[in-house]
């Protein structure tokens, strides 16, 4: 009898485990999401180097894009 408790408690972990896993959609917007953060980031470094608002502005934009791809996943 623990053995089939044993076998039925690793299934039901193992079918857990498998709920996790993203969808290749989830994965492809965390890819986007990563990358716009990227771009933000490079653009931020950017504007602090340069003084120019419309860099830091773009930057704002690719990181609320970011923001807005990670809350509509």
């Amino acid at each position: 009898m623990k053995k089939l408790s044993l076998v039925i408690v690793a299934t039901g972990l193992m079918a857990l485990a498998a709920c996790n896993k993203q969808t290749p959609a989830e994965n492809a917007a965390d890819n986007t999401a990563a990358a716009l953060e990227n771009r933000a980031d490079a653009l931020d470094d950017a504007a602090d180097a340069t003084g120019n608002q419309a860099l830091a502005n773009a930057a704002d934009a690719a990181e609320n894009a970011a923001d807005t791809i990670e809350d509509n996943k």
